[in-house]
């Protein structure tokens, strides 16, 4: 390690699908990387680790954990910093629950969730708890913007071997359905911060009858920064859903697509009006009888189902009330789970895509495909999945063999924008005025609004917003094609355009500025006629279209490349998205099969050993980078990627040949003879070793697997589990 007080690397520890490829690939990149003299430590930043740092007073002295989530907040900060982030859960409220009771039974005496705190230490509990949800790591690691594309060898790949894609009919019935007026778009407002007006700031609500509740204290704003405010009528937006169930056409299915994960406050609040209106009919009959167990709608209708069971009546309503409305989009037909079943298996960011990537298609009750009203009550970023639709019903899927490969340059730094909202989202109480006051007196922003309303507030800090800006001139120049996705008529993109345009001027650059519906056009347009394109967008936009076209281009979002520049001049390497891992996990513990690919790993190891040797001037770094590249585009030339079912490739059999080619191109190179010497001998043997590796892995899958836990496994059950192969553990090590 060449820096004590900065680590070569560091591969974080996650949960689900990724980690437990970890389990099999980390002692791989550990063993190449020492030859290397070069050291990779790791930091848990998985939701178990999250909740016991969060309760150390609980546990005994052997159980505690390390904070590691804000160690590496601090790190960084540190010109040297080097991450490898890997996709971690951003809990929901049923998650955390899971989670809490999976660690009780092992024996950590953590305390249960106060749902309802009435004493200080309860408020006290149940605030440490809802840290822990939703989107609580990507704020604090990303001190800086990201730049996310496909790899080229990737690229290469999906264009050679495309996926499968659904076919668009003009007739198709399937469309987007959004809140025109008193949602959180329509009612924003927006402000840049003043040299006067930098300083304190809180949040407080005025009650009709007077009284002032200080809702948040102690903000602090600098000059340059944008602030924003806004909220969406709870009155509306049921208005909204009665409306939307009531124009369904007869084989249309019904479905909301949300953020109940990132957006941790207010999408589990919308999620739960959507069940309330769904099952007003059987709540109005047996609302006490529901109440009395404890559920709430937000938790959504597979709790009510588990808290109801054994009660035949109220069973039977429920299933009476089910097929008395419309039929839902399915996420497990065949388990019959809901599109209204838990608030974190519908994910607007992986869910909408996977309808326009298959037609329009999504799965009904019956188990048959059918065409879908997709609910995004906000209409923000709703135009993005409405116009998309649109383009495919007028010009037909997809080519994946002949698009263009569309990038994204996103403002993410320091919490910038919605995903920096959760301390500052409320419920409100009741009829009254919301208010952001100023140290010097000021009233930035103020909201007349009513009970049962999301109110919320976010900011853009100044620095983060140029350096972005920056970034995606650079991309744009490197790339070709380019759009700004900011509208005009929106407040708080008006602000941000008050930054873009000279920044442009000054550059002597014309990039165009979008509305997020005509970019989506803009971009469909570029990438169809084969060419490649920048989308240049704030954060939430980031993670919807990082998905995206990802998911239309390459088949998954998993496999993109996604490098987050630090402010500080350090690197942050992600690994793709894990939306899909809760269903590999499950596979895995029923059949021993792993289909998680790897292959956002592999990228980002080459990049972060290319990283390394320019911010260090480690040239075995550099080599090492190099071989990683050769070894993840051999490996997709000869499909040794992981496969679907039992019996084909996966993820332990992609990793042993992401090993040996990484083995072979380390051996071949002729920049440093000792490493060449050192990986020879392991690229023969892990050569002669395949018939062996291979059965060795084979023999284990098909029978269910015991990994100690979810949320918190047993380490060497799942080192058993992900390293069956005798022979490649005594070659790796």
């Amino acid at each position: 390690m060449a820096n004590s007080e900065t680590p070569d690397i560091i591969y974080t520890i996650v949960d689900e699908a990724p980690e437990l490829a970890s389990a099999s690939l980390l002692p791989i990149i550990r063993s190449f990387a020492k030859a290397a003299d070069i050291d990779v430590e790791t930091r848990n930043i998985s939701v178990a680790a999250r909740v016991l740092s969060a309760f150390p007073e609980f546990l005994t002295e052997a159980q505690r954990v390390s904070d590691d989530l804000a160690e590496l907040g601090q790190l960084v900060k540190q010109p040297a910093a080097n991450v490898i982030k890997l996709p971690n859960i951003s809990a929901s409220q049923p998650q955390l629950n899971a989670a809490i009771k999976e660690l009780q039974e092992q024996g950590y005496a953590l305390p249960d969730y106060p749902a309802d705190p009435q004493t200080d230490t309860e408020k006290d509990i149940k605030r440490r708890y809802d840290a822990i949800k939703g989107s609580a790591v990507n704020p604090v690691l990303r001190e800086g913007n990201s730049d996310r594309r496909s790899a080229k060898a990737v690229k290469a790949y999906a264009m050679q071997n495309p996926h499968s894609m659904g076919k668009w009919s003009a007739d198709s019935k399937t469309h987007v359905a959004s809140m025109t007026a008193n949602d959180f778009f329509s009612n924003e407002k927006s402000a840049t911060i003043t040299a006067a007006q930098a300083g304190p700031a809180k949040i407080t609500f005025t009650a009709e009858d007077g009284t002032e509740t200080v809702l948040k204290d102690g903000l602090s704003y600098e000059e340059g920064t944008v602030v924003d405010a806004t909220f969406m009528s709870a009155a509306a937006l049921r208005d909204f859903i009665r409306a939307e169930v009531a124009s369904m056409e007869p084989g249309v299915l019904f479905s909301v697509h949300l953020k109940a994960t990132m957006m941790k406050v207010s999408d589990p609040i919308i999620f739960g009006h959507f069940v309330a209106v769904y099952l007003e009919d059987f709540l109005a009959k047996h609302g006490d009888a529901v109440a009395a167990t404890g559920w709430t709608p937000n938790a959504g209708i597979g709790d009510l189902e588990a808290k109801i069971a054994g009660n035949a009546e109220l069973e039977a309503d429920l299933k009476a009330a089910l097929e008395g409305k419309p039929p839902l989009y399915m996420v497990n037909s065949d388990k019959g789970i809901t599109n209204l079943h838990v608030p974190s298996d519908v994910i607007i960011d992986a869910s909408m895509p996977a309808v326009i990537r298959a037609g329009g298609i999504g799965w009904g009750p019956d188990g048959k495909a059918a065409d879908t009203k997709c609910c995004i009550p906000d209409s923000s970023y709703a135009p993005v999945y409405d116009e998309a639709i649109n383009f495919f019903k007028q010009n037909g899927a997809l080519d994946p063999t002949s698009c263009g490969a569309v990038s994204n340059v996103g403002l993410m730094a320091q919490k910038a924008e919605e995903y920096g909202s959760h301390p500052t989202t409320f419920e409100i109480p009741a009829a009254g005025t919301v208010r952001i006051v100023l140290g010097n007196g000021d009233v930035l922003h103020e909201h007349a609004v009513n009970a049962g309303d999301i109110w919320r507030s976010a900011t853009a800090k100044k620095a983060p917003i140029e350096d972005w800006i920056q970034l995606g001139i650079a991309r744009t120049k490197a790339t070709g094609a380019a759009a700004f996705w900011l509208d005009a008529s929106r407040a708080h993109d008006a602000e941000l355009i008050k930054y873009v345009k000279p920044a442009l001027e000054k550059a002597g650059i014309d990039i165009p500025i979008m509305a997020p519906r005509e970019a989506t056009r803009f971009t469909l347009e570029t990438m169809t006629k084969g060419d490649d394109c920048v989308t240049i967008t704030g954060n939430v936009l980031r993670d919807y279209l990082t998905d995206l076209f990802p998911i239309l281009e390459l088949g998954t979002s998993a496999k993109m490349l996604s490098i987050v520049k630090l402010m500080n001049g350090g690197g942050l390497f992600e690994t793709g998205a894990g939306g899909s891992a809760p269903k590999h996990v499950q596979q895995l513990m029923e059949e021993n099969h792993l289909r998680w690919d790897s292959l956002g790993e592999f990228c980002a190891l080459g990049e972060s050993l290319k990283f390394l040797a320019e911010s260090r001037g480690n040239t075995r770094a550099e080599i090492m980078g190099e071989a990683v590249e050769v070894a993840t585009q051999k490996l997709l030339e000869t499909n040794k990627s992981p496969e679907r079912k039992v019996g084909q490739l996966d993820n332990r059999d992609s990793h042993y040949w992401f090993a040996r080619y990484w083995a072979e191109a380390l051996a071949a190179q002729s920049k440093d003879a000792d490493l060449a010497a050192h990986f020879a001998p392991i690229a023969k043997a892990l050569a002669e070793g395949e018939e062996a590796i291979t059965a060795e892995i084979k023999a284990a899958e098909g029978s269910p697997v015991d990994l100690g836990g979810y949320y918190h496994g047993d380490a060497s059950k799942t080192a058993e589990v992900m390293r069956p192969s005798a022979t490649l553990n005594a070659i790796i090590g």
